[in-house]
């Protein structure tokens, strides 16, 4: 397994609920990381079923999971994102482990886009369902909280998989696991 990139947002804003498969760019011209930038977040409505206890809900939860993430690296607001994932989810903290440090320094990734890959659903073994989520996060500034400034990331290849339980009406990411960079896909 792979380090993964300093924090993850994937989806965005709404594409308007279109059915080609791709998330939204974030919206925007913001091309550089620094002050969360006003950017919507990811549109529920984009992910019709998420809200039934359905393979297909499961499906689209665990696709706005991940465009919430990676809306939250882009403008730092992780109230979402915490209501959608269990508190024993490590997975879930690894994705998103460059989170705090975005966080403490106020400075966010700039503008992205999200291309799905390939998703299939099966029941789990461990958990009610499980999501197999391919998806290609496009080439995008990030703040370099070490050295300061920023820098160009190259488009990452995240291969991921979701535990998810149905609880109290919803569905919320118990597990996770995954794989990121240029070689995700051939793993």
């Amino acid at each position: 397994m792979t380090t993964p990139p300093p924090t993850i947002d994937i989806s965005g804003p709404s594409d308007g609920g279109g059915d080609d498969g791709a998330a939204s760019d974030g919206g925007g011209d913001d091309a550089s990381p620094s002050a969360a930038p006003e950017v919507p977040a990811p549109d529920p409505a984009d992910y019709p079923g998420m809200d039934e206890n359905t393979p297909e809900g499961a499906e689209q939860a665990f696709r706005y999971y991940i465009a919430v993430s990676m809306w939250t690296h882009r403008t730092g607001d992780d109230k979402v994102l915490r209501s959608l994932e269990g508190q024993g989810c490590t997975g879930c903290a690894e994705l998103n482990s460059d989170l705090p440090k975005l966080q403490e320094a106020g400075s966010y990734w700039g503008e992205y886009s999200l291309k799905d890959d390939q998703i299939e659903v099966y029941p789990g073994d461990i958990f009610d369902q499980e999501v197999s989520y391919s998806f290609v996060l496009s080439e995008h500034l990030e703040p370099d909280v070490e050295a300061g400034g920023s820098k160009q990331v190259s488009e990452t290849e995240y291969v991921t998989t979701g535990g998810m339980v149905w609880s109290n009406d919803m569905w919320i990411v118990e597990g996770l696991q995954g794989e990121w960079g240029p070689d995700a896909f051939d793993s």
